[in-house]
C-alpha cells in the first residue's frame, strides 16, 4: 500500500514538474481547451432533452424525464422512415457520383506542367466553394427556371421549356452536379497536398522503366494517396445520415418536397413549421448522430480489415 502511494506521489510530482517545465505550451493550449469545453462539451448536456418532455417554463434541466417515450413516437412516424430512406439514397448517390471527382480533379491538376496555368485552374475550381448555397440557388433560379436564361434560349430555338427545378426526377441529379461544381476544387486541395508529399524519385524510376503518364498515375500516384482516400471515404461514411441541409433547403421547393425531405429537413419541419416539440426533434438528432458514429466506426473497421489502413492508422501500427 505504501509503495502504491509512493508511486502515485512520484507520478503526480513528475507530471507537475513536466507541466511547469512546458508551461508556455500548456498556456497556448489553454484557450483551445476552454473553447472546446464551453462550446463543444457543455452543450452536449442539452442532449438530455431527448429523454425529457420539454417545458419552456422549466427549462432543459428542469423538464421531467420521460425515458425513451420520444424515441417510441419517432419510430411510429412514417415520415421519419421516409426521410431516412431519402437521406440514404441521396448520400449514397453522393458517394457514387460526387466523391470521386475531387480525386480525379487533383490527378488532372497534378499533370499540368505550366505553373501559371495550374494556379489559374486551381483558383477557378476553388472559388465556388466560397459561395453560399443561398447564392448558388439564386444563380440556378436565374439560369434554369421556366423563364430563366437557359429556357429563354430553348424557347428561342422553338422547343418547349424544360422544368429543371420543379421536376422530382431532376432534383437529385441537380444536387450532385451543383455539389461537384461547388466543392470539388476545395476538396481536391487535400489530395493535391498528399500528392505533393510523394517522393519524386518514384516518378523518375517509373519514367526510366518506360511507364507512361497514365501508368505513373496508376502505379505511383494512386497507391501513395490511397491512405488519404481511405480516410476521406471513412469520414464521408460518417456523414451518410447528414445530407447537406443548406443545399437541400435552398434548392428544394413544394414540387419536389417528397424527394427532398431528408432527415435534416424533417427535423427542421417538425421543429419550426409544425407544432413545436423540441424533445421530439432532439431525439431524432441524437438518433442521427449515433447512426453516423456507428457508420463511421463500421467503415473504419471494414476498411482496416480489407486494406490494412483506417482512420487511426494502419493495423500494423496498432
Amino acid at each position: 500500500m505504501k509503495k502504491q502511494n509512493a508511486k502515485s506521489e512520484n507520478y503526480w510530482l513528475t507530471l507537475g514538474r513536466s507541466i511547469w517545465k512546458y508551461r508556455g505550451i500548456y498556456l497556448l493550449l489553454l484557450p483551445g481547451i476552454v473553447w472546446y469545453i464551453i462550446f463543444s462539451y457543455y452543450p452536449m448536456s442539452g442532449l438530455t432533452l431527448a429523454f425529457k418532455s420539454y417545458k419552456a417554463n422549466l427549462g432543459i434541466f428542469g423538464s421531467p424525464w420521460v425515458g425513451f417515450e420520444n424515441f417510441k413516437y419517432v419510430f411510429r412516424d412514417v415520415r421519419f422512415f421516409e426521410s431516412v430512406k431519402t437521406t440514404l439514397v441521396i448520400n449514397l448517390g453522393r458517394m457514387l457520383f460526387s466523391f470521386p471527382f475531387p480525386i480525379i480533379l487533383a490527378l488532372m491538376l497534378n499533370e499540368v506542367r505550366v505553373g501559371w496555368y495550374k494556379k489559374a485552374l486551381q483558383t477557378i475550381f476553388t472559388f465556388p466553394n466560397f459561395l453560399s448555397w443561398v447564392l448558388v440557388s439564386g444563380i440556378l433560379v436565374n439560369f434554369l427556371s421556366l423563364d430563366g436564361f437557359v429556357n429563354n434560349i430553348v424557347k428561342w430555338m422553338g422547343m418547349e421549356a424544360i422544368n429543371f427545378l420543379g421536376a422530382p426526377e431532376k432534383f437529385r441529379p441537380m444536387l450532385y452536379i451543383t455539389e461537384i461544381w461547388k466543392s470539388s476544387g476545395w476538396s481536391a486541395i487535400i489530395y493535391l497536398a498528399a500528392i505533393a508529399g510523394i517522393d519524386t524519385e518514384q516518378y523518375a524510376a517509373a519514367e526510366i522503366d518506360g511507364a507512361s503518364r497514365i501508368q505513373r498515375i496508376y502505379y505511383v500516384t494512386l497507391p501513395n494517396i490511397a491512405s488519404t482516400i481511405i480516410v476521406m471515404f471513412i469520414l464521408a461514411c460518417g456523414n451518410l445520415m447528414t445530407a447537406g441541409f443548406d443545399q437541400v433547403f435552398n434548392m428544394s421547393n413544394a414540387a419536389v418536397k417528397h424527394v427532398a425531405e431528408t432527415l435534416d429537413m424533417y427535423i427542421y419541419d417538425i421543429t419550426f413549421l409544425s407544432a413545436t416539440d423540441f424533445s421530439f426533434s432532439t431525439a431524432i438528432s441524437l438518433f442521427k448522430s449515433v447512426v453516423n458514429l456507428l457508420l463511421l466506426l463500421g467503415a473504419n473497421k471494414l476498411l482496416k480489415m480489407t486494406s490494412g489502413s483506417g482512420l487511426f492508422g494502419s493495423s500494423e501500427e496498432e
